[in-house]
């Protein structure tokens, strides 16, 4: 297939930089998609149990930054027969290109998704051209 190059990793890049914790609740990395149209690329991340205002979205000198602080949902003292949902903080970062108009970036959150909405610069746009004839 002809994307298989573009997403074969080089040797170099496979090694996962390992990053000191700070923090003393879980973290989690949201799962996310990745779609580009002709207009913008969309982030689409995972991220269940956070409210909206409890969503933190930073971008400096190309790095996207996303942060989420899950609440725990139940009263202390409740004693659980069973109990699998962790509370913590989910983060995930990328590194985002020059294509990308940084002033119009915008996000929406529903139903335990968060969706940023990344509008390419007008350079990068693909554009009909006209043919002319004499």
């Amino acid at each position: 297939m002809a994307n298989e190059t573009v997403l074969n990793k080089r040797p170099e890049e496979a090694t996962l930089v390992q990053t000191e914790r700070t923090r003393s609740r879980p973290q989690f990395f949201p799962n996310v998609d990745i779609v580009e149209n002709a207009e913008e690329l969309l982030v689409l991340a995972d991220m269940p149990g956070i409210k909206a205002e409890d969503v933190d979205i930073n971008f400096e000198n190309g790095t996207l930054t996303l942060h989420g602080k899950v609440a725990d949902r139940q009263p202390e003292n409740t004693n659980y027969l069973l109990r699998e949902y962790e509370v913590g903080d989910f983060h995930r970062s990328f590194q985002v290109s020059e294509a990308i108009d940084a002033e119009k970036i915008y996000a929406e959150y529903h139903d335990g998704v968060l969706t940023l909405h990344l509008p390419k610069t007008e350079a990068v746009k693909p554009r009909k051209i006209a043919v002319k004839t004499k």
